[in-house]
């Protein structure tokens, strides 16, 4: 029987610049393979081919999705095996904790041939000169995108009935924890929600919670408390010794969006656009964060000015994405140029090499 593929992010294009999370998710493997290599030299169909061979073989799976390429991936992790491929060019560059003990480098530039790139050399330059100025451009629109959010997020926090957000988040601890202590250190992992790609917000809620029986859907306005009560639970659960997958946001890497208890089968995330969802099975329960802890009648007394508010963030948020997608478009040039410099029989042995090194580590652990 195949096994089950969880996706996610643990790099993201966001307000504060591109965000790396992808150390949380790397701790703990007796081995990572570290893929060097210009665009276009086949990282990321060489890591979902073996991503997909051992999920065949009945291993569970875990893809982390390129939020600058919606058809890429950046890594693939066998967990079982302890065993994970990521793409180790910028800008999500791994730092090895021990090099040779833990993590390989394996260079894909051993498959292209130089002089044909050397031919391309200013054009590759060029492009290469674009692609960062408009991810520059993404970035700094985004930047203005969470300033016009702040203000948005003002007339709410304003509203505020702070007690009564204690209260409420209180009695979720009590409800998810009550007197519950495990002994042992917690399994902690940071990832995103969901991210701003070139097409657009992103996310992987349904694949992530597909298996947990009780889903929290958060509702509420931006500044209702949603992200600071996910910050207390996280901690709360942290302090209890509970494993916890902590989900960012994918456009402020500050603020939390979900939070998963795997061992308690509870989920609770921010189910408000753009990664809005609504109950559909038994189990899942809506807290109304607006209802519960703002004055009644703030959305009718700022009606107009939430109004211009959200059309400016909107339009911010449109014009950043636009910025990704002129990014992956001159990437989608600079791969072309490296494609066809790629002797991909070569990529074919790199990727029957990293198989057969997997495959003894499974059978040794077998």
């Amino acid at each position: 029987m195949a096994g089950k593929v969880k996706n996610y992010f643990a790099g993201g294009n966001t307000a504060k610049g591109f965000h790396s999370l992808y150390d949380s998710n790397l701790q703990g493997l007796d081995r990572l393979f570290i893929l060097k290599g210009g665009p276009g030299t086949g990282k990321s169909s060489l890591m979902r081919k073996i991503g997909n061979e051992w999920l065949e073989k009945g291993y569970n799976i875990e893809f982390l999705h390129c939020s600058s390429d919606n058809n890429s991936i950046d890594g693939v992790l066998i967990p079982a095996l302890k065993v994970g491929i990521v793409d180790g060019t910028a800008p999500h560059v791994i730092e090895p904790k021990a090099p040779g003990a833990v993590e390989e480098y394996i260079n894909l530039g051993e498959a292209w041939d130089a002089k044909t790139l050397a031919a391309q050399k200013n054009t590759i330059q060029k492009l290469t000169a674009r692609i960062s100025d408009a991810f520059a451009k993404a970035y700094a629109t985004f930047k203005e995108a969470l300033e016009v959010h702040d203000d948005w997020e003002k007339i709410y926090i304003n509203s505020m009935d702070f007690k009564k957000a204690d209260q409420l988040t209180n009695k979720l601890i009590d409800s998810f924890f009550g007197k519950m202590k495990l002994n042992k250190k917690p399994d902690i992992r940071h990832r995103f929600l969901g991210a701003a790609t070139p097409t657009g917000a992103v996310d992987f809620v349904p694949n992530l919670t597909e298996e947990i029986p009780k889903r929290y859907f958060i509702k509420g306005r931006p500044g209702s408390g949603k992200s600071t009560m996910l910050k207390k639970l996280a901690a709360a659960a942290e302090e209890r010794g509970i494993d916890t997958e902590i989900y960012h946001c994918g456009f402020d890497p500050n603020s939390l969006d979900m939070l998963i208890f795997r061992e308690l089968g509870i989920a609770i995330f921010d189910s408000t656009a753009p990664h809005e969802y609504f109950p559909s099975r038994d189990g899942d329960e809506i807290i109304d964060m607006y209802e519960i802890l703002i004055e009644p009648g703030t959305d009718d007394i700022f009606a107009d000015i939430i109004s211009k508010i959200s059309a400016k963030y909107r339009q911010k948020m449109k014009e950043a994405t636009g910025w990704l997608a002129k990014a992956k478009e001159l990437h989608d040039e600079l791969e072309e140029i490296y494609i066809a410099a790629m002797d991909f029989s070569v990529v074919d042995k790199i990727h029957e090499k990293i198989a057969e090194e997997i495959k003894v580590l499974a059978e040794a652990n077998s």
